[in-house]
């Protein structure tokens, strides 16, 4: 008598987690300083709100199981959105946007 147990393995389990995260990193890197950042702020947003975290958390996020096509898809949602209309008025969105694409183009 031979039994069979199907399970299901699951390849990127925290699979929501980094579609999340994706989304917050991507917000917070075209969002920027606000306009009147304390010293603690200045300082951790020109540590880590650069294009290098921003990409190395991005690859990071890809490598664990979100998609460039989920990437994209969100990338087109802050563009078009009538949700993310806030983040599109703020002064540098278009230069910061267009270097996220950048990175995306050149990813796949």
């Amino acid at each position: 008598m031979i039994i069979y147990i199907v399970i299901k393995y699951n390849d990127f389990p925290l699979k929501e987690w980094h579609i999340e995260h994706m989304k917050k990193t991507i917000v917070k890197f075209i969002t920027g300083l606000s306009d009147n950042p304390s010293r603690w702020e200045a300082r951790q947003n020109k540590k880590y709100n650069n294009i290098y975290y921003v990409q190395k958390g991005l690859s990071h996020d890809i490598k664990h199981g979100v998609t460039n096509n989920e990437v994209q898809m969100f990338l087109q949602k802050i563009d078009r959105d009538s949700s993310f209309t806030d983040l599109r008025n703020k002064e540098e969105f278009r230069k910061r946007f267009l270097e996220i694409e950048n990175f995306m183009i050149k990813y796949k």
